[in-house]
């Protein structure tokens, strides 16, 4: 019984051990062709999105960065880029687990876009706090 309790030990050891390494910290991240001279940007949520592939002795595909900028920037229709952006690699796996990239960062909302403004014409700007990037020209 104490083997069997030392062998399960062991066993979650090696499946639940794993690290995350920072490979870049990014002012303002995109992976969309959006013209980013736009005077209604507002800042967003923070989210999180990861882009992983299953490991079983070898990983089962590969790991892709942009998918998981693609899926972080795709949580909110209005988002065009993210910005004070970490991005991690993921490696929790030693005989079984996962591999693959995690992007964190802030959303970048522009509001110009047809399909981000309300019936009136005008946005629910009241959790946003807004962004410029660019100096407005008079």
């Amino acid at each position: 019984m104490k083997k069997l309790l030392v062998v399960a030990m062991i066993g979650l050891g090696l499946t639940a051990s794993g690290c995350s390494v920072r490979m870049a910290d990014l002012t303002v991240a995109s992976t969309k062709n959006y013209n980013l001279n736009s005077s209604q940007f507002v800042k967003g949520e923070r989210v999180t999105a990861d882009d992983s592939v299953p490991v079983v002795l070898f990983p089962l595909g590969i790991p892709n960065m942009k998918t998981a900028m693609d899926k972080a920037i795709e949580k909110n229709k209005c988002s065009v880029a993210l910005t004070d952006v970490v991005i991690s690699s993921l490696n929790h796996a030693f005989i079984v687990g996962k591999i693959g990239y995690r992007v964190e960062g802030t959303q970048v909302l522009d509001m110009s876009q047809p399909h981000c403004r309300t019936v009136n014409g005008m946005a629910n700007l009241s959790n946003e706090k807004p962004l410029i990037l660019t100096n407005p020209k008079p």
